[in-house]
């Protein structure tokens, strides 16, 4: 019998596909070295016992309490770190208003890497202590600084992906904030993809360089280009906005004469390690064209019903084969908590599908078969979210990191409204996804390592 660095004994929940949950009642997590789940045992397993017997009385073994439930770590798929300072802060007011008003001032600061170390720990403490693992983060056009946010996400054992914000067009960009030109663009962006392999070799959780054009209309079509060759050079990850408001939509078929997908095509940036944050301007060629090169899509319902002027089709996209994941979108989304995103997404599907015009007749008022169930929203937070990023993560599943959360429905001070022992693991399971706030979450683990714990 296998002796595992870690066992853990406890009910988890976790996505078999899209729409089904696996309740895994009582189930033994066996942990190896690496962090990495190497086998769940079920209670009807013969040696479940001895499993049992040979770690209970070491440290590596751990019994989850009644009451409490594992759920994989959430995969949030669009964070802009700096703008943390700004949460909650002027949604109010038009996008292109918001970012010149607000966003590009406060980015600008992160020069100052006293401001930006205050900024960065806390935000990913606060990820963290929301259930989140892994976060796919732009940073600002600060080479140290983006480098800085790498150094603390592997410091606090969060996987972190990454990016050096590219925007270096002197017409769209404000002059005290941006790229000097293409070519210092591309050359920091290198130089920045070089140093976080570096830090990547001794960070057990991993961390990772992001390709990071802020969205077309930020950017020249030389450093376009220029960062499409330079993903494909370094083998890596792509992040951007495509198509999320009216106005970033129609400019860009202005300049291009194409939608973004497309001209985002053009320049090498749609790959198998591409996310598209929003998108929800995507026509059927565009989802086609997204299924084809792999391209995942950055669902984020509460800062595009601020935004984006639309509700993003998710169901369909799915159907069609589009890898789609959630993101909080801070600070486009007031929220830094995934439990917040999975219940908009639910709620903006079913605004989509019944519509929200109560002068048309109900047939014509909606898009049909648009709705999604929470098992599906959680499913986008946490498996759709390791399939887009293309890791082994999301899953409580063997060959898996251990990424995970534990969370009381019993806490003293916020209970559940779970009264009965016999309650349906199925009813507890939506209840936890629509009740539970951060005091619920009373652990944290990542690649099998302890990243947070509320006392």
């Amino acid at each position: 019998m296998s002796v595992y660095t870690m066992v853990v004994q406890g009910t988890a929940f976790t996505s078999r596909t899209p729409k089904d949950v696996d309740i895994l009642r009582n189930h033994l997590f066996c942990i190896n070295e690496a962090g990495v789940i190497a086998r769940i045992v079920s209670p009807e397993e013969q040696d479940y016992e001895a499993i049992v017997e040979a770690h209970r009385s070491s440290l590596r073994f751990k019994k989850v309490a009644d009451g409490q439930y594992l759920l994989p770590g959430f995969v949030d798929l669009h964070v802009h770190a700096p703008q943390w300072a700004q949460s909650g802060t002027a949604l109010d007011i038009p996008l292109y208003d918001w970012l010149n008003t607000y966003t590009f001032p406060l980015e600008a600061k992160f020069a100052d890497l006293a401001f930006a170390r205050t900024v960065y720990e806390d935000v990913v403490d606060t990820l963290l202590a929301n259930g989140t693992t892994t976060v796919l983060y732009f940073a600002t056009v600060h080479k140290e600084a983006s480098l800085l946010l790498a150094e603390i996400c592997a410091a606090k054992g969060q996987r972190g992906l990454v990016g050096k914000v590219v925007m270096d067009d002197p017409e769209q960009n404000p002059d005290y904030y941006r790229d000097a030109d293409a070519e210092s663009a591309i050359r920091d962006t290198e130089a920045f993809i070089l140093a976080v392999k570096k830090l990547a070799e001794t960070t057990k959780q991993g961390v990772y360089p992001v390709v990071t054009p802020r969205f077309i209309p930020s950017c020249t079509d030389e450093a376009l280009k220029g960062l499409g060759e330079l993903a494909a050079k370094h083998d890596t990850h792509i992040q951007s906005h495509c198509s999320e408001s009216d106005w970033a939509h129609g400019y860009v078929r202005e300049r291009c004469g194409k939608h973004d997908a497309f001209a985002l095509h053009d320049f090498g940036l749609l790959t198998e390690k591409s996310v598209m944050a929003h998108s929800n301007f995507l026509s059927e060629d565009d989802a086609a064209l997204f299924a084809e090169t792999g391209t995942a899509i950055g669902h984020c319902p509460i800062s595009n019903a601020y935004f984006a002027n639309s509700v993003l089709p998710v169901a369909r996209w799915l159907d069609k084969g589009v890898e789609i994941g959630l993101g909080t979108d801070l600070s486009g989304g007031f929220s830094p908590s995934l439990y917040d995103g999975a219940r908009q997404a639910v709620i903006s599907s079913r605004m989509l599908e019944d519509g929200v015009n109560g002068k048309l007749p109900t047939a014509e008022r909606g898009l049909p078969e648009s709705r999604l169930t929470i098992s599906e929203a959680f499913y986008l937070a946490t498996a759709g979210g390791g399939e887009s990023l293309s890791l082994p993560i999301g899953r409580l599943e063997a060959g898996y990191a251990f990424d995970a959360q534990v969370v009381d429905s019993r806490l003293e001070a916020a209970k559940l409204p779970v009264y009965s022992s016999d309650e349906s693991l199925e009813d507890v399971f939506q209840k936890l996804l629509y009740l539970v706030r951060p005091e619920h979450i009373r652990e944290v683990w990542v690649q099998g390592e302890l990243v947070h714990k509320r006392n």
